[in-house]
């Protein structure tokens, strides 16, 4: 039997807790022998990353064990936090010290790295033998020095510098035969998506080594990979999109074009992990091509691909490639994010090994649909999910209210996936619109560079565009548009809702409110994002003042909600004390949580859930329906 319910009140069997639980994030993969591991948050345990092991019987263990948390801080994001040798050591960053620790079968951790002070590590690789890492050393100067560096894994603590001489290094790829080094480089301003190089190095016994650029350093040249001891694959947006590349670095010739695409094998560089394509013993390449969703192909020697149709169809990372196996890490339309063992060669047989699996039935979950509408600035693409119930529908005649979502970075994308997030919404009558605003990745160069010296007027005009969208189509109520999104999507959400009058509410979390502060107080990998985004300071200052949400409190109208980790390094908490401060100033209703042990970004199962209940408590009291199950939120409209 169907109820008739107002939307928004619908019952759902979706708990706040259970949607929690139910979202581990898999953090890389690897083939160990004839075993797969993979890292894993936990987030009942605090949001520690585990690394978990399935052995060929199908049997999953841990690897690391509490209260070891396989995390590196490497540009604060961090990434590439383990690797294994194939007889099962475990190498790994520890969340707490950042010292590089080797975990034996049977055995404990041991540091492999010195105690230092401030000196991090993450990118680690085991590649023929050999341990590499990218070391961050915030010991010697006002700002961080990174190099590509060789950990001993025997003997004493010994670190030896491979690669440097540039602001920043990544994703270290070492030749079959141990001779050449490959790496990712780029400097200030410059974000790696803007410009960044391919570097390969001779390696030497004492660790110096005469470099050459294989890229120009024109366009964001990403992930090195060698496919023989004399050819390198890796991927450039030269052309506009990122495709893949073949080189010798040691000849003259020009490097050619793998298999041309309209579509991007390639992304930002946030995390040192990273990866959208692997090379095959039999000389193929496994590849992600994304132009809004992703599609994994395989790649001949001649250029031709074929799709694989594979489970995942948004953010895909191809984690490892043994033999014609590779692993593969994303969600699809109607599965939440998991990892999948695939043989290219029969994908319709590919093994779910983690994750992947909804906790509540089909029916529950909505499907998304792609959404693109004419923006003053040109198309603007998303992903619809309506509201999705097999037991409650509205009152004819009524609308549903909507959340439009902003997604961080502000280079980032978004893909149509399952989502318990998503479906805790919009199993309970409220609509979500998932926005790839101008700026945004997985549709090439140009819609990325909408966004450059325009960060807070692009995207403000693209969100409040998709936003009236919707509305006209008929399937949102235009009265009842709320924005959220966390960072620099927070920056958007608070930057709406001065700019316009589309959205009746906001939901920040951990949003930037004044872009000078966030250039004064964030870390180094992002010190000069701003530059690009709206202007070098100090020539830039007075856009920046105009720019930021801050400068017009007298402008915030509608209902805020603000969530915020008490540790983020990155955004911290005085930015949404200010924006907190401005709205009790002017008398709207709003509410401040604090979250204590989080950073940017919340990891712990308990925020996770805190965090859902109290923006959806926030909705139903500002939209007008009950939230039955969910503890009232307090508004008010004093500081």
């Amino acid at each position: 039997m169907v109820d008739v319910l107002p939307y928004g009140s619908w019952p759902s069997p979706l708990s706040a807790a259970e949607v929690a639980a139910a979202s581990p994030r898999i953090e890389g993969a690897g083939f160990v022998g004839d075993e797969v591991w993979w890292g894993q948050t936990v987030p009942s345990e605090g949001g520690r990353t585990t690394v978990r092991r399935r052995t060929p019987d199908g049997t999953a263990s841990d690897v690391l064990p509490a209260p070891w948390n396989a995390r590196s801080r490497v540009h604060e994001y961090g990434g590439g936090s383990w690797t294994a040798s194939p007889d099962g050591i475990l190498f790994f960053v520890e969340k707490t010290d950042q010292r590089v620790y080797a975990l034996p079968v049977d055995g404990e951790p041991t540091p492999l790295t010195p105690a230092a002070g401030d000196v991090r590590f993450g990118g680690l690789r085991w590649q023929h033998g050999t341990l590499l890492a990218v070391r961050e050393d915030h010991t010697r100067g006002p700002r961080p020095v990174r190099d590509i560096v060789e950990i001993a894994t025997a003997g004493d603590a010994r670190v030896v510098p491979l690669a440097g001489g540039s602001d920043f290094v990544a994703q270290p790829a070492l030749s079959p035969d141990g001779r050449h080094l490959a790496w990712v480089a780029w400097n200030h301003p410059d974000m790696p998506w803007d410009r960044s190089r391919v570097m390969v190095a001779r390696r030497e016994t004492n660790g110096a080594a005469p470099v050459s650029a294989v890229t120009s350093g024109t366009a964001s040249a990403l992930q090195p990979e060698w496919q023989d001891a004399t050819t390198l694959v890796y991927a450039d947006d030269a052309t506009g999109r990122w495709n893949l590349w073949r080189t010798d670095p040691a000849a003259t010739a020009a490097a050619e074009p793998v298999s041309p695409a309209d579509a991007d094998t390639g992304g930002p560089l946030w995390s040192l992990g990273q990866r959208w394509f692997a090379v095959l013993e039999d000389a193929r390449l496994a590849a992600v091509r994304t132009n809004g969703d992703d599609e994994v192909v395989v790649i001949d020697p001649d250029g031709t691909a074929r799709p694989l149709g594979v489970p995942p169809t948004a953010g895909v990372s191809v984690e490892d490639a043994a033999g014609t196996r590779v692993l593969l890490t994303g969600a699809g339309a109607t599965l939440p994010s998991g990892l999948w063992l695939v043989d290219v060669d029969r994908p319709a047989d590919a093994v779910l090994i983690a994750g992947g699996e909804a906790a509540w039935d089909a029916e529950w979950m909505p499907h998304p649909r792609p959404f693109t509408v004419d923006g003053p600035l040109g198309p603007v693409h998303a992903y619809d999910y309506p509201p999705t119930s097999p037991v409650a529908e509205a009152p004819e005649g009524e609308l549903p209210p909507y959340v439009v979502f902003v997604h961080g970075g502000p280079t980032g994308q978004v893909a149509g996936a399952a989502s318990g997030k998503i479906a805790y919404l919009t199993s309970r009558g409220i609509g979500v619109l998932d926005v790839n605003y101008g700026g945004s990745s997985g549709y090439g160069r140009a819609y990325r560079e909408r966004l450059r010296g325009q960060w807070g007027v692009a995207d403000v005009a693209d969100v409040a565009a998709a936003a009236a969208g919707i509305a006209a189509e008929g399937r949102a109520d235009a009265a009842r548009l709320a924005i959220a999104g966390g960072s620099a999507g927070g920056w958007t959400v608070l930057s709406s809702l001065v700019g316009t009058d589309v959205f009746a509410a906001g939901i920040s979390r951990y949003g930037v409110g004044d872009a000078r502060s966030l250039a004064e107080d964030t870390h180094d990998f992002e010190a000069r994002y701003l530059d690009g985004l709206i202007g070098p300071l100090p020539e830039a200052e007075a856009v920046y003042v105009e720019r930021s949400p801050l400068s017009h409190p007298e402008r915030f109208r509608v209902p805020v909600l603000l969530l915020q980790g008490a540790e983020d390094e990155v955004v911290p908490p005085s930015q949404s004390e200010a924006i907190r401060d401005a709205l009790a100033a002017r008398g709207v209703p709003h509410a401040y949580v604090l979250y204590e042990g989080e950073g940017h970004g919340f990891r712990r199962g308990e925020t996770i859930a805190n965090a859902l209940e109290s923006e959806l408590s926030f909705l139903g009291q500002v939209f007008g329906f009950e939230t039955p199950g969910v503890p009232t939120l307090q508004l008010t409209t004093a500081g």
